[in-house]
């Protein structure tokens, strides 16, 4: 078995407040793993440590073989999308895609279009992004998590905004993800998402983490 994500005895306090729980899990490579749980419960918390964008106050976090925060500040070969994608809104979401492949220089034009259209937007369109509708920055958001085909994606409530028809799409997409072999952690409000999409679901509740299905 081999596996992606690794977090060992893992908390986490902001001031007095511990947010996350002694939280122990292993998440194993090329499965869409859920993650529920109300707003507050510590989900998006757990995903920004693991993202290197925490530091856990306890506890270790180990992706693809390495620790985060001692032999990596922040995973390679990841793609995420966090809260709510912020974008240029003066530009359009190709620029907005090309400011942010410019940092990691592994992908082109042709790579940033491709992933545009995969998420059902017009390369071609440019409008500036605070004219794009919720729906819209969604998607574009889940653009720039793939655009650089990365082995682990990280999405933190991905099908926020969009009509039941971009749901429909958006699920298509993230099983298509799953079939090349990549490792998804997905959090999502929604019951049916979890239910149609993810091969295991565990439950954050007050910063403690059980399992559901696995």
């Amino acid at each position: 078995m081999d596996i992606a994500i690794k977090v060992e005895n893992v908390s986490k306090d902001f001031a007095q407040e511990r947010v996350l729980r002694s939280v122990t899990r292993k998440f194993e490579s090329g499965l869409i793993h859920g993650i529920v749980g109300n707003n507050g419960s510590g989900k998006t918390v757990l995903m920004k440590c693991i993202c290197g964008f925490l530091v856990p106050t306890e506890g270790k976090i180990t992706v693809n073989g390495q620790i985060v925060g001692k032999d990596v500040d922040f995973p390679g070969n990841m793609g995420l999308i966090i809260e709510t994608p912020g974008f240029l809104p003066n530009v359009s979401g190709v620029k907005n895609l090309e400011i942010l492949a410019s940092l990691n220089k592994k992908i082109g034009l042709s790579e940033i279009a491709e992933a545009i259209r995969t998420v059902g937007l017009d390369p071609k369109l440019n409008k500036p992004v605070g004219k794009y509708s919720l729906g819209m920055r969604q998607r574009l958001g889940i653009a720039q998590a793939i655009m650089e085909d990365p082995k682990l994606l990280i999405l933190d409530e991905p099908l926020n905004g969009l009509d039941k028809h971009g749901v429909a799409e958006m699920r298509t997409l993230i099983k298509s993800l799953k079939a090349k072999g990549k490792t998804i952690l997905l959090a999502s409000h929604n019951q049916a998402d979890i239910d149609e999409l993810c091969d295991t679901v565990c439950e954050m509740d007050a910063g403690v983490m059980t399992m559901l299905r696995g």
